[in-house]
């Protein structure tokens, strides 16, 4: 995976530097209106975080390139945002524009997963943060709720149910969770598009679902704290986890 990641962040900095310095990129804006970047980090972390890293949008996902990364270079050589903003879209709707065959063990992006001003308003907001440092500001800052910061839910008559984070960030709505000794039906619903499940070791997997389904198990628990997590690949990494405390 990290040999894929690393490629996949070379290849896109390739698309970077090509597309950047012809005449097409230029002319690729926004269009007569000015784009929304308060509704490009909402689609961007809705649609996007759970594969890729931008550290001003929070989001940790490790199937596609860190974009802080990918871009840095563009950064460095003096690209500004129009040049980023115009390359982020062509990828939004192209995502083989500029690269070679996709190999066999890569992990490609879907091509139009946002079209027309939504594509615009979220290459905007990658353009203006990505490997640019500093925090989002304003209503910048709380345009997304921060992941996993939910009060903790407890069990009620038998059963637990955590919920994934409906935004599609990778986290359950929150880290802790507690219930009594004994039979427990352990549940996540999933209203985001994401893949998710829910799991404690020892006790059950619940199966992978999306776009409203229930994952869930059902166990007998004794007193003590129990790790629950999402196994979907680079989900319990980027902090899709949590603590169950029984007593």
């Amino acid at each position: 995976m990290e040999r894929v990641l690393k490629r996949h962040t070379r290849l896109l900095g390739l698309v970077i530097l090509a597309v950047a310095g012809s005449a097409l990129l230029s002319a690729c804006s926004a269009g007569e209106n000015d784009p929304d970047r308060i509704a490009g980090k909402q689609l961007f972390v809705q649609k996007c975080g759970a594969c890729h890293m931008l550290a001003r949008a929070g989001t940790k996902g490790t199937q596609g390139p860190n974009l802080d990364e990918a871009f840095q270079q563009a950064r460095q050589e003096g690209f500004g945002e129009t040049a980023i903003q115009g390359a982020v879209y062509k990828q939004i709707l192209h995502p083989s524009v500029g690269t070679r065959a996709c190999e066999p063990d890569c992990v490609r992006m879907p091509a139009k997963l946002v079209t027309g001003d939504s594509a615009h308003d979220v290459a905007a907001y990658v353009a203006m943060v990505a490997a640019a440092g500093g925090k989002d500001e304003g209503l910048l800052a709380t345009a997304v709720k921060a992941a996993g910061d939910g009060k903790p839910v407890a069990a009620k008559d038998g059963v637990l149910s955590i919920a994934a984070d409906p935004t599609g960030q990778l986290a359950f709505v929150t880290k802790l969770a507690t219930a009594p000794v004994g039979s427990l039906t352990v549940r996540s619903p999933n209203k985001s598009s994401v893949l998710h499940d829910i799991v404690i070791d020892g006790k059950g997997n619940g199966q992978e679902v999306k776009d409203g389904g229930v994952s869930e198990f059902k166990a007998n628990f004794t007193a003590g704290k129990y790790d629950y997590y999402c196994s979907i690949p680079g989900h319990r990494q980027a902090g899709m986890e949590g603590t169950l405390t029984v007593k």
